[in-house]
């Protein structure tokens, strides 16, 4: 190739290059490849009309909130989008604490670096999409409200109109018109929070909030972590759920803050009453699935509920190490005993572990739960689950939560209880799993019950173990668990 056609074609393909960078840089909406977290919060829409995303410092809040509120203002929704989808034109709000760090953070992930013209469309918002905007008074560079094109079905349909607020305003700035979308960056005052609810009331719409709990626990965390109500979300993240924050970036980070406020940075944990109830982190406890030794007993813990969530948990036991490890887990409210055996039998087929409110009676049928789920084909163990007696005792052991929870903190704190960390509901149950006034919280606690079930049941429930031909009941003059580690 001539030296004149090899300069024509390397300047072709800066060309391309250049082309290829712009559309990348001003259509980020298009080019999002969303972690897990952020596909459940933007799939959270689909059946709730609060969410909180309640995560760590650096993970991405602001750049997952953005994102959300951008899909709903263009209707540019992905392929595999699962949450609400808006087939008309929107308003909304954006919303900070001043004015300022609406323009520095929320205006900077919509739109593009303020200070910089060329910048717009840089943002979450693909510039091809942004149309008319109003400055905001008195505030450099800051803008008021920006129209957005709308699409359904790719189609232009229309303008949404969004709007940038500030905490600092004052309630009666949040009164007024309706809204579709509400996205809250930072925690907001109690009343400005129910405001959002009261302006998306009528149209079916969505108020979304972004923040770490720097603040402990106010009303709005405590209602979403401990008395979550039916079209509440909660989605969670933490350093380990964002892969763009390395080991490296994490050490620095931690080095930097202090030890009293590691977890809520690092986990976006807020800190609970007189503090959480097992005193080990969940890295201590997280391990990497791998295959499980068809010889290991296992045993599964189940907590009913309804409008609560059933809750179930299974475990295996390594006997030659005499280490528990929580494998799988499944939480559901709202569903029948059909649907929950149904996910119950689908898995590895162990005894089941429950509590003692099994043994009440539906109204109807006369039929105890337990007999319920034995009747759905669920292999319930044959009595109600209770601790197992200490030395020197007489009668039926109990069902006190005490000796369990000490069972489990003592396993936990020698390396002999470790959970799958693909158990992601499990670890949130854990991470909100706190005391009050020396006593524990007992809400959002389904799936640590039946984890405590299935665990102390393990010292004396007839387990079954892997044969040639299946799994056969009974280990005969074999060690329970514990036996090597009295608890």
């Amino acid at each position: 190739m001539a030296a004149p056609d090899l300069r024509a074609k390397l300047e072709e393909l800066e060309h391309l290059k250049a082309l290829k960078e712009e559309r990348e840089r001003f259509n980020r909406l298009a080019y999002l490849e969303p972690y897990p977290y952020q596909r459940k919060l933007f799939n959270s829409s689909q059946n709730n009309a609060q969410t909180l995303l309640m995560a760590a410092n650096r993970v991405g809040k602001s750049y997952s909130g953005a994102a959300n509120i951008a899909y709903h203002l263009t209707g540019l929704y992905p392929d595999d989008w699962e949450g609400h989808k808006w087939d008309t034109p929107i308003r909304a709000w954006a919303a900070g604490v001043s004015a300022e760090s609406t323009r520095d953070i929320l205006q900077n992930e919509l739109l593009g670096l303020p200070e910089d013209p060329d910048a717009l469309g840089s943002g979450m918002i693909p510039r091809h999409c942004i149309g008319n905007r109003t400055r905001k008074a008195q505030v450099p560079n800051a803008v008021a409200t920006v129209m957005v094109k709308h699409h359904t079905n790719g189609v232009f349909d229309g303008w949404s109109k969004l709007d940038f607020k500030a905490f600092e305003q004052g309630e009666k700035k949040f009164m007024g018109t309706s809204q579709h979308e509400i996205w809250l960056d930072e925690q907001p005052p109690d009343g400005l929070f129910t405001q959002c609810i009261t302006r998306t009331a009528n149209t079916g719409g969505h108020v979304t909030m972004t923040f770490t709990p720097e603040d402990g626990v106010t009303p709005v965390v405590h209602q979403f972590t401990k008395n979550r109500k039916p079209g509440m979300a909660l989605v969670q993240a933490t350093w380990d759920d964002a892969p763009h924050l390395t080991t490296e970036v994490k050490e620095q980070l931690l080095a930097v803050y202090g030890e009293h406020e590691r977890e809520m940075r690092s986990k976006g944990i807020p800190i609970f009453g007189s503090g959480p109830v097992f005193q080990v982190s969940d890295d201590q406890l997280a391990i990497d699935p791998f295959p499980i030794p068809d010889y290991w007993p296992g045993i599964v813990g189940l907590d009913f509920g309804w409008d609560h969530p059933t809750a179930v948990v299974w475990l295996r036991w390594d006997r030659d190490s005499d280490t528990v490890y929580v494998v799988d887990v499944y939480r559901q409210r709202v569903s029948t005993v059909a649907i929950h055996a149904d996910a119950i039998r689908a898995r590895d087929s162990f005894p089941v572990a429950w509590p003692h409110d099994g043994m009440s009676h539906e109204k109807g049928s006369g039929v105890s739960l337990a007999d319920q789920y034995r009747q759905a084909g669920v292999d319930m163990l044959p009595t109600h689950f209770t601790n197992p007696m200490s030395p020197g005792d007489s009668g039926s052991g109990n069902y006190k939560v005490e000796p369990g929870i000490n069972a489990m903190h003592q396993a936990m704190q020698q390396g002999r209880f470790k959970v799958f960390r693909t158990c992601f509901e499990w670890f949130e149950e854990y991470r909100m799993y706190h005391r009050e006034q020396g006593k524990i919280h007992a809400l959002d606690d389904d799936l640590m019950s039946a984890t405590r079930y299935a665990f102390q049941s393990l010292r004396y429930a007839d387990l079954p173990t892997a044969t040639a031909n299946g799994y056969k009941r009974g280990f005969g003059k074999q060690l329970k668990y514990g036996e090597l580690h009295l608890v």
